[in-house]
């Protein structure tokens, strides 16, 4: 099938997904409103075959050292399937699943797929990344970029994290783990009984983010919009906590957000 853009619906939600700009979902409105900052970088993104920076751009695979591009010098940054084409390998009114195929830069061979999953009020995504050939290390992380303000009302961030990644002059985690701190931020948190945040919107909008995995990147430092990143471990993980991609494992993760007027 093709690359082209999928609408999805559902009461008076919508969802816009677009196989061809980094299998991203490019809008979710709810009643008409648009909750996710437009442009072709905007809305989620998959971060796959990792999530954050990787320092320098290198990872090992037990004796073999790749280089990644570094696309966010002096570090690689949110994988490479977010600057592919994906393809649409079935879709719904309300569901869509979309493939790529990883390629160069990226060494090893794999397949990762992604279910978009849309009802009256919870939009769910699920990831995985599988391999029919060598084992590698990867992550899956999924990188919304939510509006600020909704009619004027300023967001709202309320979570719980166990930890923060204490994170070093170069943006990366040092290893150490830190009550965490306010913000603003660009940080790793830790929530070891699943990600659970939830960003209220006053007078318009309550919406929660939910993963069973137990890492968060919270990014509000630009006025536009803020960031809560579900991922499968913290920024330069393929090096610190990798987990591996086998022919009989895939790699697995999926989030949800759902939502309540106010």
């Amino acid at each position: 099938m093709s690359n082209e853009d999928i609408t999805l619906t559902a009461g008076d939600a919508e969802v816009t997904v677009q196989p061809g700009n980094g299998g991203r979902i490019g809008g979710l409105r709810v009643g008409g409103t648009e909750l996710l900052r437009q442009g072709d970088r905007f809305g989620c993104f998959p971060m796959v075959p990792w999530c954050g920076r990787i320092r320098d751009g290198r990872f090992r695979d037990g004796a073999a050292v790749h280089q990644m591009p570094l696309n966010s010098p002096p570090h690689a940054i949110h994988g490479t399937a977010r600057d592919g084409a994906w393809r649409t390998a079935r879709a719904t009114t309300d569901e869509a699943v979309i493939t790529y195929d990883l390629v160069e830069p990226w060494p090893y061979a794999g397949r990762i797929t992604q279910a978009v999953a849309l009802t009256g009020d919870a939009l769910t995504l699920t990831m995985s990344v599988e391999t029919y050939d060598s084992s590698f290390p990867a992550q899956i992380g999924w990188h919304p970029w939510f509006h600020r303000t909704l009619g004027g009302e300023g967001v709202r961030l309320d979570f719980t994290p166990a930890w923060q990644e204490e994170r070093g002059e170069d943006h990366l985690p040092t290893g150490n783990r830190v009550d965490p701190r306010p913000g603003p931020w660009d940080d790793c948190f830790g929530m070891p009984g699943g990600v659970d945040v939830t960003l209220t919107w006053p007078g318009h909008l309550e919406l929660k983010v939910t993963s069973p995995e137990q890492w968060v990147v919270v990014y509000d430092e630009q006025e536009a919009a803020v960031c809560v990143e579900p991922q499968t471990g913290p920024p330069n993980g393929l090096n610190t906590l990798p987990r591996l991609v086998t022919p009989l494992e895939p790699l697995e993760a999926t989030t949800t957000w759902t939502w309540r007027r106010l």
